[in-house]
């Protein structure tokens, strides 16, 4: 050690260089890591626990119960602080790090930053085969943690300590690249984490990042612009990456100064209120009546922030198509989808250029057929949502939370049927303010992406409310994170709608012909026995409180009582798992049905889900 350098292990070298990187978010300096979720192990405990322990107060350490909970909850994390900020990961050499792929694999689809600081075997293989060493006979340096390599952005194997100064940096700028933000996953070798190097003492001086924002190119704008101006039915698609990019208030003011509608995909749902006069609602296979019209009749498409993922373009047949779209996105891959003109850069930035450029006012007809369309369509969520209109549903429910909440509560959902039930039912009450994970659509995300999102709130807004919807399926496979949240006084308010089973795909099952078949426990024919989860002893005895109710008028007193409680609460209710669905603003989605079959109704349902191809636009 000299004045210019300092000996640590590669572990001490890795968690100080963490806190030591800051970033400005609304004019307030704090660290870009706001932490970590570990499960410790033989694999990171000794080296990697030990740097932890040294730097609890500044990179404070949440306890997981389930390393892919840990994933969902860092994901959740970095939603609620619009990628600007992250959360690492650390598990264990083996299953410990091999429960994080379908965490990894969920942040990498949905364009999250997150750091997986995981086990490695042993780099000088002298004590080989170890405990939770996958052998792999012709190729010693294949183990579980190159399974990563497919769903990270940064993938790197730390084989000596000095690695880590290029390494470090690399991982960082990936995870805060507007267009290639992704997960990062750092290899640790069990030995190389105690391995001491004397570092650069300029390494672990504080650095303050910045998210940058890349201005589109002139001639891209000006083609875009050309398109807009030449277009008789535009209309705009608003995408997550509004509201990554801050862009709200520039998407806004292109829609109210030309009159433009504007459609939101899932993950931008809550791009505009839900008042706004140039809100057109949701789009696609979870959307609704009015957005699915207008885009259907819209000649230019200008689609801002998106992935064009099938439950937006209704597997590319809810455009017309001969549609032009222009792709305002700072990734390249997303820019030019389907024949789109590309306009390659920050959405803020790029809005803005569009706007100053385009002299447009859309026609009082196309005007007025927008916004005839969104008020049927209002009018259908505010019957689909009452109270008694049919039995028990998810629509009823997320009506009375809707009417109670406060405006800055967190919505959370997750895969199965929620996510359509709330992208097409929820009244936006704040920018900002839903998150529904659809990218991935993953099972689980729901109460463990909860809880990150409700670490990053407390950060941000401690007064409000993270509202979670839980399918019992989503319970049953992932619910030990309202122990996590009990734990660490980050309070949830789960609604636990129980529909007995997988319901949403015993429902695709029926609707291509198919009988019911092991998906609602009634139809499991290996189930033996029949009866219910007591899904409310089972939530108490992880520590919170609970109650169940019988319809949405108990629900809505018991949602009172939940906003009231200054913990983890969880509400339960039965819902109908075949009348109670949302079944209007739904285009067509491709899945494959069989095109052989010995079933009448099968064969039916493949020609008429067949028949819808005609509409479906090709990608070249």
């Amino acid at each position: 050690m000299s004045d210019t350098t300092i000996r640590l292990t590669t572990a001490q070298a890795i968690i100080r260089w963490l806190a030591a990187q800051y970033i400005v978010v609304d004019g307030q300096e704090m660290r870009v890591c706001g932490g970590g979720f570990g499960i410790f192990g033989h694999g990171n405990v000794t080296c990697l626990g030990e740097a932890l322990y040294d730097h609890r107060d500044v990179l404070p350490l949440y306890r997981g119960q389930n390393e892919q909970s840990m994933g969902f909850a860092a994901s959740g994390y970095a939603k609620t602080w619009l990628r600007q900020r992250f959360m690492f990961c650390t598990a264990s050499a083996g299953p410990g790090t091999a429960n994080l792929l379908t965490a990894s694999a969920l942040a990498h689809a949905n364009r999250l930053p997150m750091l997986m600081l995981c086990g490695d075997a042993y780099t000088t293989r002298l004590p080989d085969p170890v405990l939770q060493q996958l052998e792999h006979f012709g190729d010693p340096t294949l183990g579980v943690n190159d399974a990563f390599r497919a769903v990270t952005r940064y993938w790197d194997r730390i084989t000596h300590p000095a690695q880590i100064i290029q390494s470090l940096p690399n991982a960082l700028a990936t995870m805060l690249d507007p267009a290639d933000c992704g997960p990062a996953f750092l290899g640790l070798p069990q030995d190389v984490q105690g391995w001491a190097y004397d570092y650069p003492v300029a390494m672990f001086e504080k650095k303050c990042h910045h998210i940058r924002r890349i201005a589109p190119d002139p001639v891209e704008v000006d083609a875009a612009v050309a398109a807009l101006k030449a277009a008789e039915r535009p209309m705009i698609i608003a995408g997550g990456g509004v509201q990554y990019s801050a862009a709200v208030a520039e998407l806004t003011a292109l829609a109210e100064a030309t009159g433009i509608p504007v459609v939101e995909t899932i993950a931008g749902r809550a791009n505009m209120l839900d008042t706004h006069p140039q809100n057109c609602g949701p789009i696609g296979v979870t959307g609704s009546d009015s957005a699915n019209a207008v885009a259907e009749r819209a000649d230019v498409i200008l689609s801002v922030g998106c992935r064009l993922q099938d439950f937006t373009t209704g597997s590319w047949t809810a455009f017309a198509k001969d549609a032009q779209i222009i792709g305002l996105n700072v990734g390249r891959h997303d820019a030019g989808k389907h024949r789109s003109l590309p306009v390659v850069g920050d959405a803020k930035v790029g809005l803005a250029a569009i706007h100053a450029a385009l002299d447009l006012t859309v026609s009082a007809e196309w005007a007025n057929f927008a916004k005839t369309e969104r008020a049927k369509w209002v009018s259908y969520v505010a019957d689909n949502v009452k109270p008694g209109n049919r039995p028990n549903s998810y629509a009823q429910a997320i009506g009375v939370v809707n009417a109670l909440c406060d405006p800055r509560d967190r919505v959370v959902a997750a895969a199965g049927g929620l996510p359509a039930e709330v992208t097409a039912n929820w009244r936006t009450l704040d920018i900002g303010t839903v998150d529904v994970e659809f990218g991935f659509s993953c099972m689980g995300y729901e109460i463990a992406g909860a809880w990150g999102a409700k670490i990053a709130q407390s950060e941000r807004e401690p007064d409000q409310d993270v509202i979670t919807f839980c399918g019992d399926g989503s319970y049953l496979m992932l619910n030990s994170d309202i122990y996590s949240s009990v734990l660490t006084g980050k309070k949830l308010i789960v609604m636990l709608l129980d529909n007995g089973g997988f319901a949403v795909i015993n429902k695709l099952q029926n609707n291509t012909g198919n009988e019911s078949f092991n998906n609602l426990i009634a139809d499991t024919p290996t189930a033996t026995t029949q009866f219910t989860v007591d899904f409310d002893a089972h939530a108490a005895a992880m520590g919170a409180a609970t109650e169940t109710v019988a319809n949405p008028a108990e629900l809505g007193e018991a949602f009172k009582r939940a906003k009231a409680s200054d913990k983890t609460y969880v509400i339960v209710m039965k819902v109908d798992a075949y009348e109670g669905w949302t079944t209007e603003g739904h285009t067509w989605w491709e899945v494959g049905t069989p095109h052989v079959t010995d079933h009448p109704k099968v064969a039916e349902k493949h020609i008429e889900v067949e028949s819808a191809r005609a509409k479906q636009r090709k990608g070249v």
